[in-house]
């Protein structure tokens, strides 16, 4: 699967700083309702959804359309109905993602 470098650090990074560093400086991400602002929050989500579900995330498929990346993935943990399908859309700018909703 071929997929840019950002999107790939966020499925395989375990160290959630550098999971931070592949966002823009206002990136937004969008999850279970909830919008995160800016590096800080994003990690803060990351930090909390990973301590709450310790889920792993198994990206199967990837389309990609201009700076928009979306990837499909199997997600298990500690979750209601574990494992699920979810669609992660990336919206990139500058080799970065600048947007992220789950669904």
């Amino acid at each position: 699967m071929n997929i840019p470098a950002a999107v790939q650090l966020f499925f395989t990074a375990h160290d959630e700083d550098s999971i931070a560093e592949a966002f823009t400086a206002d990136a937004v991400v969008r999850d279970e309702g909830h919008t995160y602002s800016g590096r800080q929050a994003i990690q803060a989500w990351r930090v909390a959804a990973r301590e709450q579900y310790q889920f792993v995330a198994e990206p199967f498929e990837a389309l990609s359309q201009d700076d928009i990346v979306t990837v499909r993935a199997r997600v298990s943990g500690n979750f209601p109905g574990s494992p699920v399908v979810l669609d992660y859309r990336f919206q990139l700018a500058d080799a970065r993602i600048a947007r992220l909703e789950i669904k």
